[in-house]
């Protein structure tokens, strides 16, 4: 009989606890591992006691899946236990499946990071800034100054516009002049204020045409870039602007009409 199967207790042998020490040794060192690399990548996206308790979590879930594994090398039965954690397992997964739904999605959208602090978003109905982004939930900001906490699964699984995601952003206006106006002129007067513009960018270059002869007016389309964090301003300031320069001009914004047509003259009656 070798030293290796010389029995320690019951029917556990030297060469049992010897395996056990060794997958103890390599489960700690993979949960190093782990959590080094979880510390590395979430650094600059988590905040420090999240992004701890994240690490706790995953160190500490591998070296007890690794005890589990080994327990019976040591004559542990784990049937009775392992029932129990099942039915216990069962009842908290049914509790927590939002929990963990959020956690998961709140770690995803840290690493694919959709959106940033900062942002302007519209997330499930919901549109201003994005304040706050932690493991379970995301914090936006709306237009009006409302905090809405919105759950990491609802942001994952929605559609998100980011309005800063790119730099600029393009918007656009529709005039309407009258038809006895001069449509050549208009679209000078409109290009040459939109041009002199310091926030409307140089490329892409500005549009401005005859989009449609509409009932009561020409329409003139006007389409522009400007940058995101000044599309906005610029877009309030210019179509008042554009408004001014054209009737300085002699051009007008027509309202609604209908010409009326009668088969027989009219006639005044006494």
């Amino acid at each position: 009989m070798s030293l290796l199967d010389l029995k320690v207790y019951e029917d556990v042998t030297v060469a049992d606890v010897l395996v056990v020490i060794v997958v103890v040794v390599f489960a700690t060192i993979i949960a190093k591992i782990a959590t080094l690399n979880l510390r590395r990548v979430l650094a600059d996206k988590m905040k420090r006691d999240q992004l701890e308790l994240l690490t706790k979590i995953v160190y500490w879930s591998i070296i007890i899946i690794a005890l589990l594994s080994v327990a019976p090398l040591l004559g542990l039965n784990l049937s009775g236990l392992l029932v129990a954690g099942g039915i216990a397992g069962i009842v908290i997964g049914f509790a927590s499946q939002s929990v963990v739904a959020n956690l998961v999605s709140g770690i995803f959208l840290m690493i694919e990071r959709p959106v940033k602090l900062g942002d302007q978003v519209e997330v499930g109905g919901v549109s201003g800034f994005i304040e706050d982004i932690n493991i379970m939930s995301t914090i936006v900001r709306t237009y009006d100054g409302l905090y809405v906490r919105i759950p990491n699964e609802k942001v994952f699984t929605s559609n998100i516009v980011n309005y800063t995601g790119n730099v600029a952003r393009r918007f656009e206006y529709k005039i309407g002049i009258r038809y006895n106006d001069d449509a050549d002129k208009a679209v000078e007067i409109i290009k040459e204020v939109v041009e002199n513009h310091p926030f409307v960018l140089k490329y892409p270059k500005p549009d401005v045409f005859v989009e449609d002869l509409g009932d009561n007016a020409v329409i003139i389309s006007v389409r522009m870039w400007a940058p995101a964090t000044e599309w906005f301003a610029v877009k309030m300031e210019l179509l008042y602007k554009i408004k001014k320069e054209l009737e300085k001009n002699g051009i007008e914004i027509p309202f609604p009409q209908r010409v009326v047509w009668f088969a027989n003259e009219l006639g005044l009656k006494r």
